[in-house]
C-alpha cells in the first residue's frame, strides 16, 4: 500500500516556476515507478512525466519537454516536478501516481495509487 500527498501548487504568472513535491508512505516506495498527471477543468486527465524506480529513466509529455523535470529521492520517499517557464495552458490540478509497471508509463490506467492533487494556476 502506498499513500501519496502532493504539495507545492499555487498561483504564478506566465514564465515563472513552481516545484511540486509528492511525499509517499510505505516501505516499498523505492520499487514503484512514479508519474505526474494533470487535469484541467472540462478535460481528461493527461500524462505529464514519469520516472523509473531504479534506472532513473524518464518520460515526458511533448507539451512539457524542456520545461519540466521529474526527479525522485528514494531515501526520502519523495518525487518532485520542477516546472519552469510556466504557461497559462499548464493550469490544472496536478496528481502524483505510483505503479509497479513501466510498460506504458504514459497511461493513467497503468497507475495503482493516486494522490489527492494540488492546484497550479498560471495567470497570463
Amino acid at each position: 500500500q502506498v499513500q501519496l500527498v502532493e504539495s507545492g501548487g499555487g498561483l504564478v504568472q506566465t514564465g515563472e516556476s513552481l516545484r511540486l513535491s509528492c511525499a509517499a508512505s510505505g516501505r516499498t516506495f523505492g520499487s514503484y515507478n512514479m508519474g505526474w498527471f494533470r487535469q484541467a477543468p472540462g478535460k481528461e486527465r493527461e500524462f505529464v512525466a514519469a520516472i523509473h524506480w531504479s534506472r532513473g529513466d524518464t518520460n515526458y509529455a511533448d507539451s512539457v519537454k524542456g520545461r519540466f523535470t521529474i526527479s525522485r529521492d528514494n531515501a526520502k520517499n519523495t518525487v518532485n516536478l520542477q516546472m519552469n517557464s510556466l504557461k497559462p495552458e499548464d493550469t490544472a490540478v496536478y496528481y502524483c501516481a505510483a505503479t509497479r509497471v513501466w510498460t506504458i508509463p504514459t497511461m493513467k490506467t497503468t497507475y495503482e495509487y493516486w494522490g489527492q492533487g494540488t492546484q497550479v494556476t498560471v495567470s497570463a
